[in-house]
C-alpha cells in the first residue's frame, strides 16, 4: 500500500474495515451498486464487483448510481496504473454519469491526483481519526495499521448526510467552495495517460 511511496506489502488485498463499510452503506442509502476494485475477501458485497487481477475495473464502465472504491494504493507495474487512475475514474463517474461516489484513499494532499480529482471536483472529504487505519488483510483483522493517514472522499450532492455520518470518524471538510476555482493552474479535466485512448 502506498501513496506514491515504496510498496510496504506483498498483498493487494487490503479490505475496508466493517465500520467504514457500514458508514458508506448509510451514506448511499443502503445500496452499493459498484465496487470496481473488489477481491474475494471483500465485505463490501456490492451488486456489481470487478475483481483484480481477473477483471480490471479501470477498463470497465462506472455508469452506476452508487460506487464505493478502496483502490490499490501502490502502482500496478503490469497495467501501468496508480491511484491517480482510480481517482480520475471516481471524478469522471460523478461528472459524466451523476454517480454518487465514495473512495477510501491515503492522505496525499499535495499530489497531482488530489489537485486534479479531489480539490475542485469532490464535494467533501473526511480526514479519518484512525491515523493508522487497520485494514482487513485478506479478510482477517491482522492488527497492523496502514503506514499513512487515510481519508474518505465524497463526490455528490448529499453533503449534509455525508457530514453527519462521517463526522463520527474524522474531521469532515466541505469542498464545494473549491469547485469553481482553478486548482494547480489547470482548467480542464485531464485524463491520466492510460485513458488517452478511451
Amino acid at each position: 500500500m502506498t501513496a506514491g511511496r515504496t510498496v510496504n506489502s506483498q498483498t493487494v488485498h487490503w479490505c475496508t474495515p466493517l465500520k467504514y463499510v457500514d458508514a458508506v452503506r448509510k451514506v448511499l442509502g443502503g445500496r452499493i451498486a459498484l465496487d470496481p476494485c473488489s477481491n474475494e475477501w471483500s465485505i463490501v458485497h456490492a451488486e456489481t464487483e470487478y475483481r483484480l487481477p481477473e477483471h480490471d475495473g479501470l477498463r470497465e464502465s462506472w455508469d452506476f448510481p452508487t460506487i464505493y472504491v478502496n483502490p490499490p494504493y501502490g502502482s500496478d507495474k503490469e497495467r501501468g496504473t496508480t491511484i491517480k487512475h482510480w481517482l480520475y475514474k471516481c471524478a469522471y463517474a460523478h461528472k459524466n454519469h451523476g454517480s454518487e461516489v465514495l473512495a477510501l484513499v491515503p492522505v496525499a494532499t499535495n499530489t497531482s491526483h488530489w489537485k486534479e480529482y479531489v480539490w475542485g471536483r469532490a464535494t467533501a472529504v473526511c480526514f479519518l481519526y484512525d491515523t493508522r487505519l487497520r485494514f482487513l488483510v485478506e479478510g482477517k483483522d491482522e492488527g497492523k495499521g496502514a503506514p499513512m493517514s487515510c481519508a474518505m472522499i465524497y463526490w455528490n450532492k448529499k453533503i449534509e448526510k455525508f457530514m453527519k455520518i462521517f463526522s463520527e470518524f474524522g474531521a469532515v471538510v466541505d469542498l464545494r467552495p473549491l469547485q469553481n476555482k482553478i486548482i494547480g493552474g489547470r482548467r480542464r479535466f485531464n485524463q491520466p495517460r492510460l485513458f488517452d485512448d478511451i
